[in-house]
């Protein structure tokens, strides 16, 4: 839960973006990218920890095209304009340019935690072999008639559910006291298909967050060296405002970091199902999209939330 910080609990780590992609599957992901009240909630927060940017999106000759403006409502992204190939550097074929948040999840996830409690939820913490155990433990003691499963990595080992389509998709990063008023990022790198290359300007002095690696199936806690060398090596390249041109040996590094994204094969697993006569509504599986699909899954969360208890036998 925030505060914690664990290689399998990945939200800490993350950049906390938004870059609407065709990447992202399903009706409750389609409501996230072209919807823009998902943009103004998230802007309208009161507690400074969002900050507006210019986001440069660019994709290199031997990789496709990440984003296509025909499958991205224009409403949702401000500013947004194509990039010529003769504007970007050497290797790239073109590029996109849009106004874009990113957040600071040292502020944000205990501000979560704080909306919780002002309305009245009761935090615990239990070790569960099986889901439906979690229905034993509510506060009122009585038997919950709905969990809600959001155990992302964990889903793959907990009893009841033990998906085996979920799988560890390993991230590295860098943080910085760097800031260049710009965050950016390409389609690959010429370093591995496995590696990428981003620069996340986080607000309130939360500094920029560089990557990155996208290694699914990798497991390991350790931070490898090579690779830091290569992600700000990669981002210095991609953004040089960062060092004002001075190149790596003037970034300012905070803390290296290693984090798990909870990947699905399929994509992620939003439904319902009744498990030990208790409903279980799942949520898990969002790899490295969580941030900005989180209104929208919890959103069709909420729908199947509302059928299990509308269908629940009234004793």
């Amino acid at each position: 839960m925030p505060g914690d910080y664990d290689i399998e609990y990945a939200s800490p780590w993350a950049g906390a973006t938004y870059l609407p992609s065709v990447l992202l599957r399903g009706p409750q992901y389609a409501e996230v990218n072209a919807n823009p009240e998902y943009r103004r909630k998230e802007l309208l927060l009161q507690n400074g920890i969002v900050v507006l940017g210019q986001s440069l999106n660019g994709w290199l000759d031997s990789t496709p095209k990440l984003e296509s403006t025909s499958k991205v409502n224009p409403d949702s992204i401000g500013r947004f304009k194509h990039i010529e190939k003769r504007e970007l550097p050497p290797g790239f074929e073109g590029g996109q340019s849009f106004t874009s948040v990113c957040i600071n999840t040292a502020i944000y996830l205990p501000w979560l935690v704080s909306q919780c409690l002002k309305n009245g939820v009761i935090v615990k913490r239990h070790i569960f072999k099986h889901v439906a155990e979690a229905a034993n433990v509510h506060f009122s003691g009585r038997k919950a008639h709905v969990v809600l499963n959001c155990t992302g990595l964990s889903a793959a080992k907990l009893g009841g559910v033990q998906d085996q389509g979920m799988m560890p998709a390993r991230g590295q990063t860098v943080l910085v006291r760097n800031e260049a008023d710009v965050m950016c990022s390409n389609s690959g790198t010429d370093d591995g298909d496995d590696e990428v290359c981003y620069t996340m300007q986080r607000a309130a002095g939360g500094g920029t967050l560089l990557g990155g690696s996208y290694q699914k199936g990798n497991w390991d806690s350790q931070i490898d060296p090579n690779l830091a060398n290569r992600i700000m090596k990669r981002a210095v390249e991609l953004c040089p405002a960062l060092t004002g041109g001075k190149g790596v040996e003037y970034l300012s590094v905070i803390r290296h970091g290693v984090g798990l994204r909870p990947l699905r094969l399929g994509g992620p697993r939003i439904e319902k199902e009744s498990i030990n006569g208790v409903w279980i509504i799942h949520n898990y599986g969002h790899a490295g999209y969580g941030y900005q699909s989180s209104y929208g899954c919890s959103q069709a969360a909420i729908k199947l939330l509302e059928e299990a208890l509308s269908i629940r036998p009234r004793l």
